[in-house]
């Protein structure tokens, strides 16, 4: 939809960039700990993978403390998983952070250490898809790749005169945000990530500030108001299975040894939905059990 169903054409790579970059030099989030001078790509490729489905403001000082104790990804290989699950503590879908786990073993023994700079290789680690593989590629080593996300799918969207993005189509997706970025790699990949904070910080879904974007005179919808959509009702979490399951995993993560059944069953009152629960979480590798039946943070 970005790019066959445009209102007006895109604008130019150099026209684009001309008036973005110095925008972006003046304007980005400084506060981001994974944007310091001397970020490996691993601490580049664990902000990418903490910050999936998890609001910055919460993965930024898990990110910090993750990087303290395992700076590299032999580190994290060979730290208990127990340890690495209570470390990502109530950041949410804990899973990441077994992939996390498993990303740092294959990293440490296939390609020494170095976290590949090639999309193509960087999709094949556990857990890596199109978006995290070229955020890892442009952000840290430079390269020219459209990445895509919600606030830069918008941005591309309005450029061409479109309120918002419709229904992601990642090939359609990929190749209009492409279109935007100058043949230079360095450039190309500033331009990536000024588009994807002109999302953030501008160009909001439902209030876009059109009267301070650097690149409003080249836009598409600059100054139209953004029609009223249906109401977003908010992702339920009281009550739901993620809930009980995060009950549970609190409780072994704060634990200081294996932890009874009995106590297991006071922290949810629906023993069916806590059963499911615990099935689930032991199936997924998150918790298991002693010789004793008790239950525990995995000890690999």
């Amino acid at each position: 939809m970005l790019a066959a169903d445009t209102d007006q054409a895109l604008p130019s790579p150099a026209d684009l960039s001309g008036r973005l970059l110095p925008w972006f030099d003046a304007h980005h989030r400084t506060e981001l700990p994974w944007r310091r001078p001397g970020t490996t790509a691993w601490g580049v490729l664990v902000s990418e993978v903490m910050s999936q489905q998890t609001q910055v403001a919460r993965a930024a000082p898990v990110w910090e403390a993750w990087m303290a104790r395992w700076p590299t990804p032999a580190d994290l290989a060979a730290a208990p998983t127990a340890d690495v699950l209570r470390e990502w503590g109530r950041m949410g879908y804990p899973r990441r952070a077994l992939r996390l786990q498993e990303c740092a073993r294959i990293v440490a023994t296939e390609h020494g250490g170095v976290v590949p700079a090639d999309p193509a290789e960087l999709e094949k680690l556990p857990g890596i898809g199109v978006y995290t593989a070229a955020a890892v590629a442009v952000f840290h080593y430079g390269r020219r790749h459209a990445v895509v996300d919600t606030n830069v799918r918008r941005v591309v969207a309005r450029l061409g005169g479109q309120s918002d993005a419709g229904t992601a189509t990642t090939k359609a997706d990929l190749a209009a945000a492409e279109s935007l970025l100058p043949e230079d790699a360095p450039t190309a990949a500033r331009v990536s990530v000024a588009l994807m904070e002109l999302g953030a910080l501008v160009c909001k879904a439902r209030a876009p500030e059109c009267g301070t974007c650097p690149v409003s005179g080249l836009c598409g919808f600059s100054g139209q108001e953004v029609p009223a959509g249906p109401s977003r009702k908010r992702q339920k979490y009281k009550g739901t299975n993620r809930h009980v399951r995060g009950e549970v995993m609190a409780l072994l993560r704060d634990a200081e040894g294996p932890v009874e059944r009995a106590r297991i069953d006071a922290v949810w009152p629906d023993r069916r939905m806590l059963d499911e629960a615990v099935a689930q979480l032991i199936t997924e590798g998150l918790i298991g059990t002693d010789e004793a039946g008790r239950f525990e943070l995995p000890s690999r």
